[in-house]
């Protein structure tokens, strides 16, 4: 590494409102460095980084990158100085080509025709270099998560940066996936390219970085290098406090709430799900769990009244169908958290308070012969935003304002905080940091022990141990058998996702 910081933030401050996001913030980066920005949903972590690329514009501080001051509120800048910045939502076209999403606005508007001979050699040469293997004539709209993460960093590089950053970059990757990423990284920096990433996942953290920078509320409270701190100790710094997660107690079940008797499930064309089988009962938690890409979606868009059984047959309450009616489950008592919190969890463009309301707005709570009670749904949702700590939030505050996994935080409130009969609860964790975790496992099992029926679906193998009292695998769009909590560990639960069960390999 250089002595000379490749990068220099000084003094940074930024204000929303009342919300100071960012208080006097220094940090630096050196070459070849891999530095770790962990915090908090909500702690600053994402606004600062957007301050250095440009999309920003600090109301004090100054930025300076290979020892030149950058000019604020202007991306071009940033990357021209030679930063890339990867955000957490990829900003890709899904109806075009790898290689003209990546060339798209590097070359002149002027420039009669493409060199796309150039330019494809100049992405495979990228591609080997760094081992980030992707199609170059590939439709986007057709790759993998992984895949699609591969295309934003390559156009990244493909502009010539020297600094990368990394905006949650393994929020919606599989573990494996997460570990080859990292691989890739060190191998980057190896080269001299320098990487930031925002996390708030600690063993990611300490696998991966060289050096910690903690923030919370906005400030700084501590760097670390990684070899002298461990996960406990980031812990505390990131929540600022002692973060442990609560265990399940043995209870017994209730009667059956909720069924799924040999389902298929054909979404465009192609059985997504087959034959599967499940039972969730009153005052359980049933943990589906397997790799990404195996049929969970499709099970949580079923479960949720999106999708509809081809064949077999679905169980409410006694009640059988083949389709759920979305609104029928919500006046049922069922709570629905579904996958992906930005397109099917909350409209950005609505205020948080419309969010907390939307599925119930014609609960008489909040609404009456066709009048909304506004001040009923605002003390609504100023209860919820303090229960479920939801930060940076007024009930007037526009959604799309919210980081991550404060959104997520929001519509968990908003499900929870009815005393629903059943939830349906499809990645409830995903981009939650440690605290906010511990959090929505109390209130998961809260909701069990008063007798809620809880299907999980999950790729966090820790979570569906710590939290199921029957788990099942889910592998090629089949199911296992249930076991118990009892029979359960890593080492067979790890087979049953592979898909092998019952002494055969489901493939």
């Amino acid at each position: 590494m250089t002595a000379e910081p490749v990068l220099e933030l000084s003094n940074i401050s930024k204000r929303f409102g009342n919300l100071l996001a960012n208080d006097d913030i220094s940090l630096s980066l050196a070459q070849g460095e891999l530095l770790a920005l962990l915090g908090e949903n909500g702690a600053g972590k994402t606004t600062l980084m957007n301050i250095l690329f440009g999309h920003y514009t600090a109301d004090e501080g100054e930025v300076r990158a290979f020892g030149s001051f950058l000019p604020p509120g202007r991306p071009r800048a940033a990357i021209e100085a030679g930063i890339g910045m990867v955000h957490q939502h990829f900003t890709l076209a899904g109806n075009l080509s790898v290689l003209d999403n990546i060339v798209i606005g590097t070359e002149a508007l002027s420039k009669l025709r493409s060199d796309r001979s150039k330019a494809r050699n100049k992405l495979t040469d990228l591609s080997e270099q760094f081992g980030l293997q992707v199609n170059p004539e590939a439709l986007v709209g057709d790759l993998s998560v992984g895949e699609k993460q591969r295309v934003e960093i390559l156009k990244a590089l493909y502009r010539d940066a020297r600094v990368l950053i990394l905006d949650e970059p393994t929020a919606v990757l599989t573990s494996i996936e997460a570990e080859q990423l990292f691989k890739t990284l060190k191998g980057m920096t190896e080269t001299g390219l320098s990487v930031i990433f925002i996390s708030h996942k600690l063993a990611e953290v300490m696998s991966a970085s060289e050096r910690v920078v903690i923030l919370r509320a906005g400030k700084v409270v501590a760097e670390k290098s990684t070899a002298d701190t461990d996960r406990a100790e980031l812990a505390e710094l990131m929540v600022g406090r002692r973060v442990t997660r609560p265990v399940r107690q043995d209870q017994t079940a209730g009667g059956e709430i909720l069924a799924a008797r040999d389902v298929d499930v054909v979404e465009d064309g192609r059985k997504t799900l087959n034959k599967i089988s499940f039972a969730v009962h009153s005052g359980e938690i049933l943990g589906i769990i397997g790799v990404s890409g195996n049929g969970q979606a499709s099970l949580g868009r079923l479960t949720c009244g999106l999708a509809a059984a081809s064949a077999g047959t679905l169980v409410r309450n006694g009640q059988e169908t083949r389709a759920f009616s979305p609104h029928a489950l919500v006046e049922a008592g069922t709570a629905r958290i579904p996958e992906d919190r930005n397109t099917e969890g909350a409209v950005g463009e609505m205020a948080i308070w419309e969010n907390a309301v939307l599925e119930r707005i014609h609960n008489p709570l909040f609404s009456s012969r066709g009048l909304v009670d506004r001040a009923a749904c605002r003390t609504f949702t100023d209860e919820l935003i303090s229960r479920f700590d939801v930060r940076g939030a007024a009930p007037d505050t526009g959604t799309r304002l919210l980081s991550g996994g404060n959104m997520q935080k929001l519509i968990l409130g908003r499900n929870l905080a009815t005393s629903p009969n059943l939830i349906i609860a499809n990645q409830p964790t995903r981009g939650l940091d440690e605290g906010a975790i511990a959090a929505v496992h109390s209130e998961l099992l809260e909701a069990r022990k008063t007798g809620a029926a809880i299907l999980l679906i999950s790729e966090d193998l820790d979570e569906v141990l710590a939290l199921s009292d029957r788990v099942q695998a889910i592998f090629n769009g089949r199911l296992s058998e249930p076991i118990a909590a009892t029979e359960a560990d890593s080492k067979s639960v790890g087979l049953m996702m592979a898909g092998i069960w019952g002494g055969t390999d489901a493939a």
